[in-house]
């Protein structure tokens, strides 16, 4: 591990020092040095989060300048509305419609004033879609992976996990007392070195993401399923980004690799392509059951009000009835990948998530007020959300952008990357 005073003259330091040195220090000084970070960004115009939207998410924005106070047009491509559910015409006119008859809220838990026929309803379409016997939702999908980890695998087990995987599983399995162990980033041979001479634990859980929101790579479920098979290993999927834009008809990452019969727990949510916010799980009538009342962050959290799930319905009632919009969004990443590696970028991703991994030399804060004030709204994944050397911007592609908006995007790129990047480094990995 380098040591601290290695980061010195990085745009980061400032941030890593917080993080390592705050440890030892009381609130009162933690937010004192935070507060004085956060106005030295604003001072030096290098903060590009909390950006206010004026307008809906579509693929065009109206976004208010931190700087300037002026309303800008922008085009979006930070956004994980993939079809673009968030603003469609159909999911809007149903949405409104169960708002009208049952209100904004049910005002508790599912468990005992919270569950209408809306939300049994959207269940049973999640349980379809996954093929698996029942289903389960919860009121975010961080509370979905957090619960179902929790309730699920004890000191007793044993949960393997890809070392990208998200924080709310992290979570969860500091809840549980698993034994866990992570495995190397999609590397099928460390998983089943891991596995061998685990015959002591009482179950045995295999733990994968169908699509990595910072990578845009995929699980190679194909390889894990056999894993888990030959080691008795339940396997849980976590299909956030994959749901409703993987496989041949947006049912998911395991229809993609076919293997959908195969997957013992899927957990998804309503946050990325349903553009809405909740999660849900999918399993056996038994495991789905045990969760009703082992949960924790399902037994104590409101249901979701039922005009999401009414958009969650209209949403999978798209998906179902307009398959061109899952054409379009395929057609939209293989000329975006096409179009970057022709300006000398290296691009791999093969989702509409695609990083662009900055170069040594490259201030990440500098080069994201460029594509901002260049109308690209990107988001910037900086430490700690990964690694120093492996900061990125990450474009997220919708179905609704046109070649010229993509065209736009590259020409952008471009001009970034060879205004803020060191003479002979214009890769990405």
């Amino acid at each position: 591990m380098k040591k601290i005073n290695e980061y010195r003259g990085c745009e980061n330091f400032d941030l890593r020092q917080l993080l390592i040195m705050g440890r030892k220090e009381n609130l009162k000084e933690r937010t004192k040095f935070f507060e004085s970070f956060i106005n030295n960004l604003q001072k030096n115009k290098e903060l590009q989060h909390l950006r206010c939207i004026l307008s809906p998410s579509d693929r065009e924005v109206f976004v208010k300048d931190r700087y300037t106070g002026k309303t800008k047009k922008m085009l979006m491509f930070g956004s994980n509305n993939y079809l673009g559910l968030a603003n469609h015409p159909y999911v809007i006119e149903i949405t409104k419609s169960a708002a009208s008859k049952y209100g904004v809220g049910v005002g508790g838990p599912p468990l005992l004033n919270g569950y209408t026929n809306l939300h049994r309803e959207l269940e049973e379409r999640l349980a379809e879609l996954k093929g698996s016997e029942d289903a389960l939702i919860f009121s975010s999908g961080y509370g979905a992976n957090l619960g179902l980890v929790s309730a699920l695998v004890n000191s007793n087990d044993l949960i393997l996990y890809d070392s990208n995987s998200h924080a709310s599983l992290y979570d969860g399995i500091k809840l549980s007392g698993a034994n866990s162990q992570s495995f190397e980033h999609n590397n099928v041979k460390d998983l089943n070195e891991l596995i061998k001479n685990t015959q002591s634990y009482a179950d045995k859980f295999i733990s994968v993401e169908g699509v990595y929101s910072m990578e845009g790579d995929t699980a190679p479920l194909d390889k894990i399923i056999k894993i888990a098979g030959a080691n008795n290993a339940y396997i849980i999927l976590d299909d956030a980004h994959g749901t409703g834009v993987m496989g041949k008809t947006g049912r998911g990452t395991a229809e993609h690799y076919n293997v959908e019969d195969k997957i013992d727990i899927t957990m998804g949510t309503f946050s990325k392509t349903f553009s809405v916010t909740g999660g849900f799980i999918t399993s056996s009538k038994s495991i789905i059951s045990y969760l009703r009342f082992f949960a924790r962050s399902y037994m104590f959290s409101a249901s979701l009000p039922p005009a999401i799930a009414a958009a969650v319905l209209a949403g999978l009632d798209v998906i179902k009835n307009q398959p061109e919009l899952l054409t379009n969004l395929n057609d939209n990443i293989a000329y975006t990948k096409k179009a970057l590696n022709q300006i000398g970028l290296n691009i791999n991703s093969k989702t509409s998530i695609i990083p662009l991994k900055v170069p040594i030399g490259m201030n990440i804060r500098k080069a994201s007020h460029a594509f901002d004030e260049e109308g690209i709204f990107l988001n910037s994944i900086e430490y700690p959300a990964v690694p120093i050397s492996e900061q990125r911007f990450r474009i997220s592609l919708m179905a609704t952008h046109t070649k010229q908006d993509i065209d736009n995007l590259i020409s952008v790129v471009e001009r970034v990357w060879k205004k803020y990047s060191d003479p002979g480094r214009l890769e990405a990995a």
